[in-house]
């Protein structure tokens, strides 16, 4: 059996699909349960969250960021549209492109925010690299912020990618 075009398209969609799938989910879960969750948990338990968990899971959400906006890249390069989609649809009025064009650079702008601001911020408010203890809650809420926006981003980001493979 020869892996054509087709099953190759499929495979990183599917990569795509999963890599994202795991990137926007640990999102979610930072946003809508562990920063939630925070006042509610005990002084001499948070440790726990700062020294344990939230390294793991920004080690796996910072590479499905990466992982995500790589296949999704090598995607529309493999269906030709790469250039089209990154220009929104003006090049060539399709509409499909422009919509996929719109996930792209929503998805774009919310990887450079995870590992140019997110990232280095978490780092610093989690003593994962030396800093000033008057730094780290400046850093905290920073990554805070820079989250609650790739949640925001997420939804039309989301709405642009399911819409230019369903609709158009």
């Amino acid at each position: 059996m020869e892996l054509g075009h087709e099953y190759w398209a499929f495979f990183f969609r599917w990569l795509h699909v999963l890599s994202g799938v795991m990137w926007i989910g640990i999102l979610w879960y930072f946003n809508f349960v562990q920063i939630p969750s925070m006042p509610k948990i005990p002084d001499e338990q948070k440790p726990a969250i700062g020294k344990v968990i939230a390294p793991a899971a920004l080690f796996w959400f910072r590479w499905a960021a990466l992982a995500t906006v790589v296949t999704g890249l090598i995607l529309a390069w493999m269906n030709g549209y790469l250039g089209q989609a990154l220009a929104l649809g003006l090049t060539d009025g399709v509409i499909k492109h422009a919509a996929i064009g719109f996930g792209m650079w929503f998805g774009l702008i919310m990887a450079f925010n995870v590992w140019f601001i997110i990232w280095p911020n978490q780092k610093i408010a989690l003593g994962i690299v030396d800093a000033p203890a008057e730094a780290k809650p400046a850093s905290a809420r920073k990554a805070m912020l820079f989250s609650r926006t790739n949640t925001m981003l997420s939804i039309p980001m989301l709405y642009a990618m399911v819409s230019a493979q369903n609709l158009y």
